[in-house]
């Protein structure tokens, strides 16, 4: 029976308790087990986007429906619940950094700057202000440690475990927020739900970004961003143009699916040149990164030049063997994979582990090509 233990996640009973609530289950039972275990819990929902259930309004999205389920949970629960109209500020550090990003040719992370721009300073701020001695979150990912000084691991659930989404938490948050589901697996999480009688209890889990519910991520980016929608022309790494697309906002680094050219081997999206509205396209071998370099760098626990770590360059990649080849500033770095890597996106995050601790990372600004062909990389784990 999963259970909450306050003395791990460094509190007490009675002490006051900020859960950011969107609506799931994850959230959910991180109210309810806190609840359970006799702390002041408190929720809040932050609306981010169209609400329009949650008014009435027409043309609603999916984000009213988790407003209402958040509200219900805590009505179930038994604890004040908050609704905080975060629209505008959301729009402007999340939603247009997104698109903005993508008529750059960069990849963009949203869960990421939600939790930097977001939960983690506007909300955290909230949290503080209601008198709160912590942010508990239905992240996955374990916390661990006292009040002051808490490092950052992975959940213990290897497939759940959403650290790579928190590596801009800086100190100062770390020591404030709260983790309680990084010891348990959904399976567990979902069984709490049952037993504590959660109206989300079977409330399937979402798989889209939050802002785009349909998945359909273009639409957005093409009406905040219609540069990113110019048709341009898809070059061979040889020089030979092979068609034309409608929009490099369409594109990634690494994406092989989509291209409609035709050419006798797989060809993959190996670079993009946002001023020209130029894709580039080649073999995989064209598309090989053998380092890179990271800035806005945030460490938790700051790895030695040379060292041997697990570098995650994409949150559904495996994390791989690289090093730090040289520190080029203090929140920029340089990183050395052992073995070359496919698919390294600019505008996504670089980051770095010893072991199941999180230390650090960036925001991967460029890349490097290998040195020689090399063997594909060893993965260490999700």
């Amino acid at each position: 029976m999963a259970e909450i233990d306050l003395a791990k996640l460094a509190l007490s009973p009675g002490e006051r308790v900020v859960v950011a609530m969107s609506g799931g289950v994850d959230s959910a039972v991180t109210a309810a087990l806190l609840h359970e275990a006799g702390c002041d819990v408190v929720g809040i929902t932050l609306q981010l986007y169209d609400h329009g259930v949650a008014t009435g309004r027409k043309g609603a999205c999916c984000a009213g429906q988790d407003i209402v389920d958040a509200r219900n949970v805590a009505d179930a629960i038994g604890i004040p619940h908050y609704v905080l109209d975060f629209e505008a500020r959301f729009k402007a550090a999340v939603i247009d950094d997104f698109a903005q990003s993508y008529a750059a040719g960069r990849t963009p992370i949203p869960c990421v700057r939600c939790n930097q721009r977001i939960k983690f300073r506007d909300l955290l701020e909230v949290a503080r202000d209601l008198g709160a001695v912590a942010l508990a979150t239905g992240h996955y990912a374990r916390r661990v440690g006292g009040r002051a000084g808490a490092g950052l691991w992975r959940a213990r659930d290897a497939q759940k475990d959403q650290s790579y989404f928190l590596f801009a938490t800086t100190q100062d948050q770390l020591d404030f927020v709260r983790f309680p589901l990084g010891g348990l697996d959904k399976v567990a999480t979902r069984i709490a739900a049952a037993r504590l009688a959660l109206p989300v209890a079977r409330k399937p889990e979402s798989q889209d970004i939050c802002f785009v519910p349909t998945g359909h991520y273009s639409n957005i980016v093409g009406r905040l961003a219609p540069r990113a929608m110019r048709k341009g022309a898809i070059l061979h790494v040889d020089g030979r143009q092979l068609g034309e697309h409608a929009g490099i906002g369409r594109f990634t680094v690494g994406q092989r699916r989509g291209l409609k050219v035709a050419e006798g081997e797989p060809l993959y999206v190996v670079g993009l040149d946002a001023e020209e509205a130029v894709v580039h396209v080649g073999p995989r071998a064209a598309g090989l990164t053998g380092g890179l370099t990271i800035t806005d760098c945030n460490w938790l626990g700051r790895p030695a030049v040379g060292e041997r770590l697990a570098i995650k360059h994409r949150y559904n990649e495996p994390a791989v063997t690289g090093r730090l080849a040289e520190p080029t500033g203090g929140d920029t770095a340089r990183l050395a994979f052992d073995e070359p890597q496919a698919g390294v996106a600019p505008g996504q995050a670089a980051v770095l582990y010893a072991g199941e601790r999180l230390l650090g990372g960036g925001w991967i600004e460029r890349t490097s090509k290998p040195e020689a062909e090399e063997a594909p990389a060893v993965a260490l784990g999700a």
